[in-house]
Order: structure tokens, then C-alpha cells, then sequence
């Protein structure tokens, strides 16, 4: 696979993960370790393609986002 289409598919997942995120926290339906869920896996997809790309200050971002995930685990577990 090349890895231009390896960013594509770390682009378009996390960002569609991290919208879902953002709805179900938004919501307070209750979804909160579902959103924090999906928070965490959206943040290791961009740090994938930070990594990739060489964009090192948006890789440096998700583990800003990574610890917040982790909070609101921790929080709402």
C-alpha cells in the first residue's frame, strides 16, 4: 500500500471518528465512554499519519487529545 493512501485512509477515519466523538459527548446521552473511546482511537490515527506526513506539531496535538481521552475514561468509568 502506498503511503499516501495510508494517510488518506488515517485522515478520513479519524476525522469520521472523532465527529462521532464529538456528537456523542455533545449529546449527554450517556455515550460518554463510547465518545472518549472513539477519542482515543481517532488521536493514535492522526498521530499515524503526523508521523507519516512529518507533520510533527499535529502529532505533538494528539497526545494532547490522547490524555484528554484518557480523562474522560478514567472520569466517566
Amino acid at each position: 500500500m502506498k503511503t499516501s493512501n495510508l494517510i488518506t485512509i488515517l485522515e478520513v477515519t479519524g476525522s469520521a471518528l472523532a465527529i462521532i466523538y464529538a456528537l456523542l459527548i455533545a449529546s449527554n446521552t450517556g455515550n460518554e465512554i463510547v465518545g472518549f473511546t472513539l477519542l482515543l482511537i481517532s488521536a493514535a490515527l492522526f498521530a499515524g499519519w503526523g508521523f507519516l506526513d512529518k507533520r510533527w506539531a499535529f502529532l505533538s496535538l494528539q497526545f494532547f487529545y490522547a490524555a484528554s481521552a484518557i480523562i474522560g475514561l478514567v472520569r466517566w468509568a
